[in-house]
């Protein structure tokens, strides 16, 4: 069965433009151009990746809403951020709110077919990763590929995509360094290095909220990131 896209987009030309890229490629496409019918609509439906525009008619920051709309229903859903905002404050906001990916207008189509591509890849690797028997347990920490889940003794973490993916990169090898450009590898993006910083402080932060003590995710000054063995 053909993968589902959800374009949030209030353009038209554009919209259509995405869409058709995207039929072009086997998927199938829902495209809305405002964030009450895209809401409706995936309330009923959860597609398999949504890319949202940020402003959309009258709404400066529906993006942003219809984003927390819908990691409230999945934490794990690829959510992408396409927009003509291209502020550090924008970039920084829509990755805290648990866009997997945060990409501008001028990006070729190529581009953004890679982008769509690399995370269903993320999310097919975490699943095919579950085949090789690859659960790891960690004193406090379960990570289960297979159904893409965390736990910290017993609480669940909410973890996009992105965030996931960072996170087993880190606990796959206790101990080691992992620098910002391995990161982005092992994770399949390629991104400035301070997204991968604001991811790494939202998957802390998601921590924290659970375990006020959590310090398994070291920032080793100028090398990177390593993940302390528990218990």
């Amino acid at each position: 069965m053909a993968r589902t896209i959800a374009i949030v987009e209030d353009e038209t030309a554009i919209r259509e433009n995405y869409a058709d890229l995207f039929r072009r490629q086997g998927y199938r496409v829902l495209a809305f151009a405002d964030r009450p019918t895209a809401s409706r609509a995936m309330d009923r439906e959860l597609p398999d990746l949504a890319i949202l525009d940020i402003s959309l008619g009258d709404e400066y920051d529906a993006g942003f809403a219809l984003c927390r709309e819908l990691r409230g229903r999945s934490a794990a859903l690829p959510i992408i951020f396409l927009t003509a905002r291209d502020s550090d404050f924008d970039s920084v906001a829509g990755l805290r709110m648990g866009a997997d990916d945060y990409v501008t207008k001028d990006v070729s189509l190529h581009q953004l077919s890679a982008r769509v591509g690399a995370l269903f890849r993320r999310v097919d690797a975490m699943r095919d990763a579950a085949d090789a028997s690859t659960r790891i347990d960690d004193g406090p920490l379960s990570l289960d590929p297979e159904q893409m889940q965390v736990t910290w003794s017993g609480h669940p973490i909410e973890l996009t995509v992105t965030e996931l993916w960072i996170l087993h990169a880190l606990v796959q090898h206790p101990g080691h360094v992992k620098n910002r450009e391995q990161l982005m590898q092992a994770a399949d993006i390629y991104v400035d290095a301070a997204t991968i910083t604001s991811h790494i402080k939202r998957i802390r932060r998601k921590f924290e909220q659970c375990d006020p003590a959590f310090t398994a995710i070291e920032a080793v000054y100028g090398a990177g990131y390593r993940w302390n063995r528990q218990g």
